[in-house]
């Protein structure tokens, strides 16, 4: 098999998995923290529709889908169009101390907010001590009662 190298396909495929095309855009910015007992991740997502954003949560994998439609009628004649639009995808690999049958999410003012639990199993926790000696001189005692 002949494998030709073209440095300008590579430049273009790398600038669409960077920056996205106007029909598939790549961005969407996100901020993640740990608040108390949860873990909160925001994302950006001026211009869309509630109804068009689409969450799943496969094993420790959360994906975000959302799709903001072009409101520039068909027959206009374009002067500048920097907003992207088109469907927006951004997946997140979330670790196994977190509950992802309890997620939560809201949507206000353009930002999808998701509040994920922490799961009982990943939070600290205090580990009775039982003193061995302690029982076994309770039990030498009424044994010779």
């Amino acid at each position: 098999m002949l494998m030709q190298h073209d440095p300008f396909r590579d430049l273009d495929r790398f600038t669409q998995q960077v920056f996205g095309t106007m029909s598939r855009p790549s961005h969407m910015p996100l901020d993640a923290w740990r608040e108390g007992d949860e873990f909160v991740v925001e994302l950006d997502l001026p211009g869309v529709d509630p109804g068009k954003i689409d969450i799943d949560v496969e094993r420790n994998v959360l994906t975000v889908r959302a799709e903001r439609l072009s409101r520039m009628p068909d027959a206009a004649n374009a002067v500048a169009t920097e907003r992207s639009w088109g469907v927006f995808s951004r997946q997140l690999v979330l670790g196994d101390a977190l509950d992802t049958e309890k997620v939560d999410a809201d949507y206000t003012a353009g930002v999808l907010r998701l509040r994920i639990p922490i799961a009982e199993k990943a939070k600290p926790r205090k580990i009775h001590v039982t003193d061995r000696d302690s029982i076994v001189q309770r039990e030498d005692r009424s044994i010779d009662a």
